[in-house]
């Protein structure tokens, strides 16, 4: 058994500890954690024996079908169902619906036949039942386990092969054989390890609810986050009712696939129009556009809100909320260089609307619109839509499946769509091309 330190922000391993993490430069992020080598501290799970290499070409495998989780936008993010032996772990924020999903999802499968095994390592028996009772679930093929032994859960699995487990949550449990706290990186690595073999080897797959740090990171995120095939996390504020959860790894499907979904005194209930959410209006108003991004296989409209005022300090404030901060630095920047506005001494805020938070490049023109429309206190032309990645000369470039934008945006209305000059297109019908934000502010007739 050997000692190493690993940082939990990256996962990077030293061995010896130091204030600041030499990867990424966090301070008191090296934990300690052990390593286990040696035959027999593993248990053996379904009877499984050493394999031997065989020719990738030759191997007879059969497609096997997904498990619906009946509801749609889950299983779009799991990439159209539940695998066989898939290892998933859930995050978010605490109070955010990560047990609330994972027990609606019990009465789901359970409705349909399947045994469902939710273990519990945070709440009794009693507060999981009342919680139960409100959210409505009732099916009888539901088994609880409550306890923190890690094993205790491994054998439960291997004498009811349940046909999905549930682990709320993974900071809880631990291994008694190892001399550490529960949530340690060393517990948190065994027993994802454990639970990884047990899924894999009998073919049951597992979810794993894992909490935040105080900085918004799932606990021990790159310790545990190669291991597993999945990583799921829930965004959104927590005093919204709307909740994205977001699909950040899948080797069974997209990743930054999304799905909304909207709190209710019943639980998390399924949103069948995304965009009546991320559109807050239907009239233009000063400082408002509207953009479309792509989040995995799907495309939304979006409302980019932008204020930009004189601000009552030396130093002017740029706040952003749903975006990188970086993003607007730079956005700015080439105002400033193009068309000569001069923000030096204005305060400028930019919000999505609907909480949802994007890093897709074709904002660039939505943002730029309605920095535009807020400095001249004119509101945009009526039921457009800008779609373009400005360059730092101020060039629009074409971005990423911009048919599929196009066709999103003419499906909800809109007429005036703004795109770069330099796509290559189709169908012209109701697009304007612009090759540079100077076209796009004599577009707009802000003078």
């Amino acid at each position: 058994m050997a000692s190493t330190f690993v940082c939990t922000d990256c996962g990077y391993e030293a061995t010896k500890w130091s204030g600041k993490c030499p990867n990424c430069e966090s301070w008191s992020t090296l934990k300690e954690s052990k390593r286990f080598s040696g035959k027999g501290s593993a248990r053996a799970v379904g009877g499984a024996i050493l394999a031997k290499p065989e020719r990738i070409v030759s191997i007879d495998a059969k497609e096997q079908a997904r498990i619906a989780t009946g509801n749609t936008e889950l299983d779009l993010v799991l990439g159209g169902g539940i695998v066989t032996g898939m290892l998933i772990l859930i995050g978010g924020e605490p109070g955010i619906g990560k047990s609330t999903l994972m027990l609606q999802l019990a009465e789901w499968l359970g409705k349909t036949g399947k045994k469902v095994l939710y273990c519990s390592g945070e709440e009794s028996a009693a507060q999981i039942h009342m919680r139960s009772k409100r959210l409505k679930v009732t099916s009888e093929n539901i088994l609880l386990l409550c306890t923190n032994d890690t094993d205790h859960i491994i054998a439960t699995i291997e004498d009811e092969l349940p046909a999905l487990a549930i682990v709320d949550s993974i900071q809880s449990i631990s291994l008694s054989s190892i001399d550490s706290i529960p949530g340690s990186i060393t517990q948190l690595r065994e027993s994802t390890n454990r639970l990884l073999r047990c899924s894999k080897g009998l073919g049951v797959p597992i979810f794993m609810v894992g909490h935040v740090t105080k900085d918004g990171y799932v606990a021990g995120p790159k310790v545990l986050e190669h291991m597993v095939d999945t990583v799921l996390y829930f965004e959104g504020e927590m005093r919204n009712q709307y909740k994205i959860l977001r699909a950040v790894k899948n080797r069974f499907g997209s990743t930054n696939e999304i799905g909304l979904f909207e709190m209710t005194n019943l639980g998390l209930v399924q949103v069948d129009n995304p965009n009546s959410v991320f559109l807050t209006n239907e009239l233009a108003q000063i400082g408002t556009s509207i953009g479309c991004i792509i989040e995995g296989t799907r495309s939304f409209i979006v409302e980019v809100q932008s204020l930009a005022t004189g601000s009552n300090y030396g130093t002017p404030q740029r706040v952003v909320v749903g975006l990188e901060q970086k993003k607007l630095a730079i956005l700015l920047a080439i105002l400033e260089k193009n068309l000569s506005l001069y923000l030096r001494s204005n305060d400028v805020f930019i919000n999505l609307a609907g909480g949802i938070r994007s890093a897709d490049p074709s904002l660039d023109l939505a943002i730029l619109a309605a920095i535009i429309s807020s400095l001249k206190d004119t509101p945009l032309p009526e039921n457009s839509v800008f779609i373009g990645e400005v360059g730092l000369n101020g060039e629009v470039r074409p971005v990423s499946q911009l048919e599929a934008r196009i066709s999103e945006a003419t499906k909800l209305g809109y007429e005036n769509i703004f795109v770069s000059g330099f796509a290559r297109l189709k169908s012209t019908q109701k697009v304007r091309k612009i090759k540079d934000i100077k076209a796009l502010y004599q577009a707009l007739s802000m003078d």
